[in-house]
């Protein structure tokens, strides 16, 4: 079945009225909503009941508009007194941490495949380019399964890794960005990377605090006789934002989030029916994002011996190796923070949408292994969900860091 302008409304609103009591279900099971909503989109795509949805460049689109309007709605909801104290750690993770993460598990695929494998072989910047676009933790899963679940957190922990989620995209962007032209050309400068990724957060966070305080100043200014138009401009100046940021080459990401951090903490703006638009708003654009996403990858191609094989590997590598080992050497420096701490941060290093979205990148650009590549990231993430989103609370109790949790587990 072809999505058409006579049916799109119709199959899309069934697909939400069942992801959301797909959801419901798998919340009294501890399954996270994410999973439940790709597992839909999955379900009625092409292998399933047959809705054909191939378009990489209308699913980063969609991309691109829901993880705006997620980090936006996670940053306004974020109160700045909280991440003060975890500003030095979260900017480490984010930056330093994404990279380690790109090295670590990079060197890994290209070790696996080259060496012990003979049915997948990359080349040294292919593999950095899948470890890149798997780098960073996704935003929207870190939000949804922290806030979803209720666990309640000890030593700043859930704002460390709010941070780190809303504002490692432009270290990961940059890094697939670069991996991709090598991967294409040949061709790696190492100055022009460093400058990139300088004007990316530096542009990003002046835009994002810039434009922020000019909204905030508008509507000061202007007397708006309907709540609602109040969060309709809002909307307005989060797409601008992210849209004006990107085009002076800024990160869109990066701004969308301090945005919504600035107007979030000014007080005199922002009510509870601002959180509760945003969050509704929010949970929409989860709910769209991971059902396109869904829809546009083919289970068959996810469990051939090839996709399942290195799929594993990388996930559990990426688990028990490159996310510890990143975590562990971005936070030396940081003498307060705990290793109970380190060990709960490395746990809770989701993958999600942006490591899939990003994927697009290489389909649009025409990467040889562009399809292999989005399959195995489809695949970790799936694994990432399955088994690190379904135990964030049974880690915390376990090592003690739940504030519910008065038995002092070693």
């Amino acid at each position: 079945m072809d999505l058409t302008t006579e049916n799109v409304l119709l199959i899309g609103s069934v697909l939400l009225f069942l992801s959301i009591l797909a959801g419901k279900a798998g919340y009294k099971f501890g399954i996270p909503v994410l999973l439940l909503f790709l597992s839909v989109g999955m379900l009625f795509g092409s292998d399933g009941f047959g809705i054909e949805f191939d378009s990489p460049y209308i699913a980063q689109f969609v991309g691109l508009v829901a993880l705006s309007v997620i980090l936006f709605s996670g940053g306004l909801d974020t109160n700045v007194k909280e991440i003060k104290p975890v500003l030095g750690p979260g900017l480490m993770l984010s930056s330093v941490g994404v990279l380690l993460t790109t090295l670590f598990t990079g060197s890994i695929i290209y070790f696996i495949t080259n060496i012990y494998t003979s049915f997948i072989s990359f080349t040294l910047p292919e593999s950095m380019l899948l470890a890149s676009i798997m780098s960073s933790t996704d935003s929207a899963s870190v939000f949804s399964i922290l806030r979803s679940k209720g666990v309640s957190l000890k030593n700043n922990i859930r704002p460390l890794l709010e941070l780190e989620s809303g504002s490692n995209d432009p270290m990961a962007f940059m890094l697939t960005i670069i991996f991709l032209n090598m991967s294409m050309t040949g061709h790696f400068g190492v100055l022009s990377f460093f400058l990139k990724l300088l004007t990316q957060f530096g542009i990003g966070a002046a835009c994002g605090y810039g434009i922020a305080n000019a909204t905030l100043f508008f509507l000061n200014k202007v007397h708006f006789e309907s709540r609602s138009l109040f969060h309709i401009l809002l909307l307005a100046s989060l797409f601008f934002t992210f849209s004006f940021t990107d085009l002076i080459g800024g990160n869109g990401f990066l701004a969308v989030y301090i945005s919504g951090l600035v107007i979030g903490n000014s007080k005199k703006q922002c009510d509870g029916s601002v959180y509760t638009f945003f969050d509704g708003i929010a949970w929409l654009s989860q709910l769209v994002l991971f059902l396109s996403l869904g829809l546009l990858v083919n289970p068959t191609d996810l469990i051939s011996f090839d996709i399942v094989a290195i799929g594993l590997v990388i996930s559990f590598a990426m688990i028990i190796i490159s996310r510890p080992f990143s975590v562990f050497l971005s936070l030396l420096p940081f003498k307060g923070i705990g290793t109970k701490t380190k060990h709960y941060v490395s746990w809770v290093g989701l993958r999600g949408a942006v490591p899939i979205v990003f994927a697009t990148y290489p389909l649009i650009e025409g990467q040889v292994n562009a399809g292999l590549m989005f399959n195995i990231v489809f695949f970790t993430t799936i694994i990432s969900l399955m088994v690190q989103g379904t135990t964030v609370n049974f880690a915390a109790k376990k090592l003690g860091l739940d504030n519910n949790n008065y038995t002092n587990l070693p």
